[in-house]
């Protein structure tokens, strides 16, 4: 199962946004307290639309308490504009545990004290240097892909299931 980790969000917007997302790819969501807002928000459910309910996620006091209740299931990465590595230098397609996308708060990111402890499992997203960062919720979309595009997107649809197979052919 592919993780989604949220250090901390503090915009509910953003958070939204990767809920969807999340939905989309069949990931869990992960958020670590303190956060920026509530997740009963009525901003948050906006951003998430009718989504929300088919969201699996969990919400911890700390880093501390994620990790103890997690350290064990699987491989973390964490992605940092100070990550040495590109986000596709890892090869995802051959972790056979669970996968953890570990992403920092929007201010100031993933503290330095757990990027330390992890410099080898950190990534960047390339990106030139007219830009300090990209939004989070893109950044979440951008590596989450990534992860699924080398397992050949796994478990997702190839095909529109709302629409007939021809519907573009056909006529207004």
């Amino acid at each position: 199962m592919i993780n989604i980790v949220l250090y901390e969000p503090e915009i509910p917007q953003n958070t939204g946004n990767i809920m969807r997302t999340c939905v989309a790819t069949g990931s869990k969501l992960h958020l670590i307290e303190p956060l920026g807002f509530s997740v009963d928000s009525k901003i948050l459910k906006r951003c998430g639309v009718n989504y929300i309910d088919k969201l699996e996620y969990c919400v911890y006091k700390n880093y501390e308490d994620f990790i103890e209740k997690n350290k064990d299931k699987g491989d973390f990465y964490f992605f940092t504009r100070y990550g040495h590595k590109p986000h596709t230098s890892f090869d995802y397609s051959k972790v056979k545990k669970d996968i953890y996308l570990i992403f920092g708060k929007e201010s100031t990111g993933i503290p330095k004290k757990i990027l330390r402890t992890n410099i080898e499992q950190c990534a960047r997203i390339p990106m030139t240097d007219d830009v300090r960062a990209l939004n989070l919720s893109n950044c979440c979309a951008i590596v989450v892909y990534e992860v699924l595009r080398q397992r050949n997107y796994e478990g997702l649809l190839f095909e529109e299931p709302h629409k007939d197979k021809n519907y573009i052919m056909l006529d207004d």
